[in-house]
């Protein structure tokens, strides 16, 4: 593999991508998407030590940058009928870049894509068939539908191309970042940005970023060879797949300089950091970006990073819970339990401690049948918002004192 004189790639077969193609892309799609801004983020910097800046794609058209590379492959295409697989956020770009141009468009979803996603789809015009309970099997099914041409949702050249118009923005904006994340499903995005970046700013450090339960681009990045390897469940839904783009890996294993994971309660975490100090809705891919940089601040301190907020389209009926799980991480709600003398006036002393302390009892829960509580007393689960753990430990730490039996959960 060699890099060519525009800044591209030339493998076996044939020429890849190149920053003018990237070029070319900004110039097509334009007219049809957002410049989005990139944003200091005061809160983000103190929280980090370092100088943290959003690329917000959340408040791109369709809510995802995937518009970007379905327009410029759009724009090139003859064929009037068109079919796509996407966990959602492709199938947004695709739908509506598909209205944008006259197109006819079917879009391909596993059952498991977020009703949000698969209402908003049809909302730009698309028809949308559910099939299997993977993007895998979506993808397999969408490209056996011979009636119509197949857009893939990331290895695909103008795909690539439109994707890397993101990092021709940061760089307009922005002279010389040291650290760039990017969230990594299949790679289009990775690809495209980090070649752009990487040509404009050779001293950017280029750091991708995955779930755990979606790890396919992070072993074929740290093997040298592309990975098989099955999603689970996760909150970033945006990036699960199961093997990186073949297109997209070329780029990646050239441009890219380290891949990192991230946990779900790391991901929860962030959406809910995002939606109290940025007011910004962000999805669980989205979001990966922060909680890598949230996981090892250290070593980013007086850093000048950019997270590219991929996207905003989370299913809401996913939000309670990811604040209330992020509150419980972070110690703002705390749930335990309290074995109790089942006679009155106990509960109101226990009651006592939590208001002694300024904690806001938000439920309680009594269960006397426990196989493990005696007879005469009750266990009353408490869930209390706090100032945080200290503050809760801080309850605990006096119930126990005064002969309490408390047990934490969660």
């Amino acid at each position: 593999m060699t890099v060519s004189p525009q800044f591209g790639i030339e493998r076996t077969g044939g020429y890849m991508i190149s920053l003018d193609d990237i070029r070319d892309a900004m110039g097509r799609v334009r007219p049809f998407v957002h410049k989005t801004p990139l944003i200091y983020s005061n809160s983000f910097s103190r929280l980090t030590g370092a100088e943290v800046y959003l690329k917000v794609e959340s408040l791109q058209k369709t809510g995802s940058f995937k518009v970007r590379g379905a327009v410029n492959k759009m724009l090139g295409m003859q064929e009037n009928k068109v079919i796509a697989a996407s966990m959602g956020n492709h199938a947004q770009g695709v739908a509506f870049a598909a209205g944008k141009l006259g197109k006819d468009a079917v879009i391909v979803m596993p059952t498991t894509a977020p009703i949000v996603k698969q209402e908003a789809s049809k909302g730009y015009g698309a028809e949308v068939v559910l099939h299997g309970s993977s993007f895998d099997e979506a993808l397999d099914y969408a490209l056996s539908r011979s009636d119509r041409s197949f857009i893939h949702a990331f290895d695909d050249d103008e795909i690539m191309a439109g994707q890397g118009t993101v990092g021709i923005e940061i760089a307009e904006d922005m002279k010389g970042p040291d650290i760039l994340f990017i969230p990594v499903g299949g790679g289009g995005l990775i690809a495209g940005v980090s070649l752009a970046l990487k040509s404009l700013s050779p001293g950017t450090r280029i750091i991708g970023v995955q779930a755990r339960a979606a790890v396919s681009a992070y072993l074929s990045f740290t093997e040298g060879k592309i990975s098989t390897s099955p999603p689970l469940s996760t909150l970033a839904d945006g990036i699960a797949v199961g093997k990186v783009g073949e297109k997209t890996f070329e780029v990646i294993r050239r441009y890219v300089d380290e891949m990192v994971l991230v946990d779900e309660d790391s991901i929860a975490m962030a959406i809910l950091l995002f939606l109290e100090r940025k007011k910004l809705v962000v999805e669980g891919a989205g979001a990966a970006p922060l909680s890598a940089l949230l996981q090892d601040p250290l070593r980013y301190r007086g850093k000048k990073v950019v997270l590219v907020v991929s996207g905003g389209n989370i299913d809401f009926t996913l939000i309670d819970r990811i604040i209330r799980k992020g509150l419980v991480k972070s110690g703002r709600i705390g749930v335990f339990e309290v074995t109790v003398e089942d006679v009155p006036g106990t509960l109101s002393s226990v009651t006592g401690i939590i208001a002694e302390h300024r904690g806001n009892i938000m439920g309680v829960s009594h269960d006397r049948l426990a196989v493990e509580t005696p007879l005469g007393k009750t266990r009353v689960a408490f869930t209390v918002e706090t100032r945080g753990s200290g503050h809760l430990d801080e309850i605990i730490a006096d119930m126990t004192a005064r002969g309490f039996e408390v047990g934490k959960k969660g």
